[in-house]
C-alpha cells in the first residue's frame, strides 16, 4: 500500500464558502473582495477552490503568475483575475483576459506594444510601495507613471494598489500613516475612468475598516486562519484544511529505549509507540522533532525522536485501546467518544517556528487532497 493511501489532506469547501461570505459581509456591500488563490490557493488547490468561490459569487481572484491565471480561465472561471507578479510576456495576459500588476516602465511599454499588435486593450493595476519595501513604485513616482499609462495605446489604468507590512501587529500608527500616504497620492490623481484602489489584506480588512477603499484582498482568513496573533478573528471563521494519517505499526518497548535517528529521545518507562507514515517529505518538517503532538482517539500523543523523511513516532502509552489502522490527525479536529481535541495550523506553525501560511502550503502541496 502506498503512503498516499495512508495520508490525506481534506479540503472543506463548505467552510471555504462560509469564510468568504462571512468576510464579504464584513467588507460591506460597496467593497469588492479579491479572493487570493495564488500559489495553488495556499496549498488548497487552485482550480477547485476558485470554482467553489466563483459559484459562491466571488468575482475577483488573485494569482501569482500568468500560468495560474491561464489555468483558471481554461477551467471556466469568470470574473477578474489579477496577476500579482505581473509578466514579461504579454500574450497570455491578452489571450486570457488577465490583469497584470505593473511596477516597471519597460514592462508597461512592452504591454502597450503587444496590445497594439493584437488590436487589444489591457487593464493594469499599478503597485505603489508605501512602506512594504518590496515590489512597487515609490509614492512620488505615481503621478508620472499614471500619466505615462494614460498616454500609451492599448493599455489603461484599471487599479492602484499597495500593501501593508504591519497590519497584523499592534503598531497601528504605522499602518494608518501608510494608508494616509496612499490616500494623499490618490487624492492628487486625475484619471478619466473609475480606478479600483486597494491596500487592505486580511489583517487590515478585520482591524482597519477605514482602509478598505474600493476592494479588500482576502487571503489567510479565507482559509480559516487568523491573520493576527492571538484568538481567531473574526469569530466564526472555519478551518478549511485538515491533515489525517493512520497508525501503521504499534510496538511495546522497554525503558531506556532510543527512538529514531540520533536517539534524541529515550523512553523513561516501558512505552507503547505508534509508527506513523508521515515525515518531512509530506511537509511535516524535521523541526517538529520532539515538539509536536498528534491526535489519536481524540487525545494528544507526543511525537518522540526525530521526524524522518517518511515516518515519525508518537507515544500512545497513555492512550488506551489504540490499534493499527487507527486514524491520526496531524492537523484538525478529532472526536472519539467523550474525548475531543483540535490541532490548529497556528499551533503546528508555533512548533515549526514559522507562520500558518507556510503550514498550509507545506501540507497541501505535499499530500493527496480530498475535497469535501
Amino acid at each position: 500500500m502506498s503512503l498516499s493511501a495512508y495520508n490525506r489532506v481534506s479540503i472543506n469547501l463548505t467552510a471555504l464558502r462560509h469564510n468568504f461570505q462571512l468576510v464579504k459581509k464584513m467588507a460591506g456591500p460597496d467593497t469588492a473582495v479579491l479572493t487570493m488563490v495564488k500559489s495553488d490557493a495556499y496549498g488548497h488547490g487552485l482550480v477547485p477552490v476558485a470554482e467553489s468561490l466563483n459559484a459562491a459569487g466571488a468575482g475577483y481572484f488573485g494569482v501569482a503568475s500568468p500560468e495560474e491565471g491561464v489555468s483558471l480561465r481554461r477551467a471556466g472561471i469568470k470574473g477578474n483575475i489579477l496577476v500579482l507578479l505581473g509578466s514579461v510576456e504579454a500574450e497570455p495576459l491578452i489571450d486570457y483576459n488577465l490583469t497584470p500588476v505593473v511596477f516597471e516602465r519597460e514592462n508597461i511599454r512592452a504591454l502597450s506594444a503587444a496590445a497594439v499588435r493584437r488590436a487589444a486593450q489591457i487593464g493594469v493595476h499599478l503597485k505603489m510601495d508605501v512602506g512594504m519595501g518590496r515590489l512597487g513604485i515609490m509614492p512620488m513616482e505615481l503621478q508620472a507613471y499614471v500619466r505615462e499609462i494614460e498616454s500609451l495605446p492599448g493599455v489603461y489604468l484599471d487599479g492602484i494598489m499597495a500593501h501593508f507590512p504591519l497590519a497584523d501587529t499592534d503598531n497601528q500608527g504605522i499602518t494608518r500613516a501608510q494608508d494616509k500616504i496612499f490616500r494623499q497620492q490618490l487624492n492628487e490623481l486625475s484619471v478619466g475612468r473609475r480606478v479600483m484602489c486597494h491596500i487592505a489584506n486580511s489583517a487590515a480588512l478585520i482591524r482597519f475598516a477605514d482602509t478598505h477603499h474600493d476592494m479588500v484582498r482576502l487571503g489567510i482568513a479565507l482559509y480559516g486562519c487568523s491573520p493576527v496573533a492571538g484568538p481567531l478573528e473574526p469569530v466564526g471563521l472555519k478551518a478549511v484544511m485538515s491533515f489525517q494519517s493512520r497508525v501503521i505499526q504499534l510496538k511495546d518497548v522497554p525503558a531506556g529505549y532510543g527512538i529514531s535517528y540520533g536517539h534524541l529521545f529515550k523512553t523513561r518507562v516501558p512505552s507503547r509507540l505508534a509508527v506513523l507514515p508521515v515525515g518531512y517529505a509530506d511537509g511535516y518538517l524535521r523541526s517538529l522533532s520532539g515538539r509536536a503532538s498528534v491526535l489519536i482517539r481524540g487525545r494528544r500523543a507526543p511525537v518522540r525522536g526525530r521526524v524522518c523523511m517518511n515516518a515519525c513516532v508518537a507515544d500512545v502509552t497513555e492512550i488506551p485501546g489504540v490499534e493499527t489502522g487507527d486514524e491520526v490527525v496531524i492537523m484538525g479536529q478529532q472526536r472519539c467518544g467523550a474525548a475531543e481535541d483540535e490541532i490548529t495550523a497556528d499551533e503546528v506553525a508555533s512548533w515549526m517556528g514559522t507562520i500558518n501560511y507556510e503550514v498550509l502550503c507545506l501540507f497541501g502541496s505535499n499530500n493527496k487532497r480530498r475535497y469535501i
